[in-house]
């Protein structure tokens, strides 16, 4: 065993001790003053799709990788040539065992929107305040991304050399709603293969909620997620004067249309991640609507069980695909009769069925050869197949885990949204959205007003993914 090995696990064994109290203190440990100079710089970087600059903030973080010791032949700064500000980077660490698959690490670096006077605080701003950072990104990905980049920084300065390839790969547009925006991971998929090229990928997308005396209440691990497709219900008319009105009204086809659509419920579709998660979390709650969970997890053709579960507002999605009206739009004049009305319909399907079958369920509820259903151009994710549990994966996670938060137990979740995993799956790269950054959803301000992360949670999350990723990295 060399001694860089040696003081590795050292450094693991120190970094695996409960770190709760000293979370709440200034970084004073070295290598947490590094890591939280990289973490502010990265928040203090607007990229935001308007006026950001994800090629910027990729430059910098390629700037003090190359500072730790990795050449310009193990980094990749890219750039989508429509779209200059949309750049990312891709390091590629040769291991020492070509024959092991490679360990792809993937964050996103662009942020949503964020517009100052709505703000307590400027959103650009990395704001320590009461035991919390606040700004945009502080969460939602730049805490992962920072803590990525760090790893790989602190690994090859202490002259670990990683028996496996490990890949890191920090994108843009992940964010991206509308069709002006790229999708870096999506591009890269498609462009450059073999710069993502890997067994697994590690995510965001884990993580957990805050317990109540503090800390993560579970360690979930985002094995599975529903892929979003968007449809627009189109109905057009030849108009008129409004003086005359016709039984033939497009808003009011529309607005038929629409009403069947709020009835319409997809059957109830599990996958082993979704069960296992509504066994473990169901046990977990004592009250008929966790007895109910765990029916439905072992007997996913319980009827009732999924009638009491579906009617929780947070465990529906879970259940099925889910369609929902989100924009409408329709007329031209306040004294003309409608020629065209639209409406937009966001669907979140569920893993293992298709976008095909989807506009097929519309098309039966709707029942109106008038409604045109039509493709939307917002930029549109993959469908997702359905996910499988590897221990070899999940146990690891366990087993680091319960060093680092013991008693808290692991939970594989499915989420009703969809990150750049999505992508992974068309080369049929198995990503898994790692635990160790939890939140509170009431108060995190994920895509909303004064976004924070405790420093708790990020410095015992930061020492909870080295660990992790250390473990694949020298196995």
């Amino acid at each position: 065993m060399t001694r860089t090995m040696l003081t590795l696990m050292a450094t693991t064994a120190v970094l695996a001790q409960p770190l709760a109290a000293a979370a709440q203190q200034p970084p004073t440990r070295p290598d947490r003053v590094a890591f939280h100079d990289l973490y502010k710089e990265l928040v203090e970087t607007n990229t935001t799709s308007s006026v950001g600059d994800c090629t910027k903030a990729a430059t910098q973080i390629g700037n003090r990788l190359r500072q730790a010791g990795f050449s310009d032949r193990e980094l990749t700064l890219y750039t989508p040539p429509e779209r200059p500000r949309d750049g990312g980077l891709v390091v590629n660490w040769a291991g020492s065992s070509p024959s092991e698959p490679a360990m792809l690490l993937l964050a996103h670096i662009d942020v949503v929107e964020a517009n100052r006077e709505d703000w307590v605080r400027d959103p650009f701003t990395l704001v320590e305040e009461s035991g919390y950072f606040y700004g945009r990104g502080a969460s939602d990905d730049k805490a992962q991304a920072a803590i990525f980049a760090d790893t790989l920084i602190r690994w090859k300065q202490s002259g670990f050399k990683p028996r496996r390839t490990v890949k890191l790969a920090l994108t843009c547009g992940e964010e991206g709603t509308n069709e002006r925006v790229l999708n870096g991971a999506g591009w890269l998929v498609d462009n450059r293969p073999e710069l993502m090229k890997a067994g697994f990928a590690f995510n965001e997308g884990g993580g957990g909620r805050t317990a109540p005396g503090g800390g993560p209440e579970t360690l979930g691990v985002q094995i599975s997620q529903k892929s979003p497709r968007n449809f627009v219900l189109e109905v057009t008319n030849r108009g008129g004067h409004s003086s005359a009105p016709q039984p033939d009204n497009a808003i009011y086809r529309l607005a038929a249309a629409l009403t069947k659509v709020s009835t319409l419920q997809f059957p109830v579709h599990l996958n082993p991640v979704s069960q296992a998660y509504l066994v473990q979390a169901g046990a977990m709650r004592h009250d008929p609507v966790g007895a109910a969970m765990v029916r439905l997890g072992r007997q996913p053709g319980d009827a009732e069980a999924a009638k009491l579960v579906g009617a929780d507002l947070g465990l529906n999605p879970l259940l099925r695909t889910t369609c929902v009206a989100t924009l409408l739009s329709g007329g031209h004049a306040a004294n003309a009769l409608p020629q065209r009305a639209t409406a937009s319909i966001n669907c979140r399907i569920a893993p293992g069925e298709t976008a095909d079958q989807t506009r097929a369920a519309l098309e039966q509820v709707i029942a109106d050869p008038e409604v045109k259903i039509l493709r939307s151009n917002i930029q549109e994710r993959p469908v997702t197949a359905v996910p499988t549990l590897d221990p070899a994966i999940m146990k690891p996670i366990a087993t680091i885990g319960a060093k680092h938060f013991p008693g808290v137990p692991v939970i594989p979740t499915q989420s009703a949204g969809a990150t750049d995993a999505t992508y992974l799956s068309k080369i049929g790269i198995p990503t898994y959205g790692i635990p160790g950054l939890w939140n509170d959803p009431a108060t995190a301000g994920t895509h909303g007003l004064n976004e924070r992360i405790s420093a708790d949670a990020l410095y015992r999350g930061r020492d909870y993914i080295y660990d992790l990723t250390s473990y694949f990295a020298a196995h």
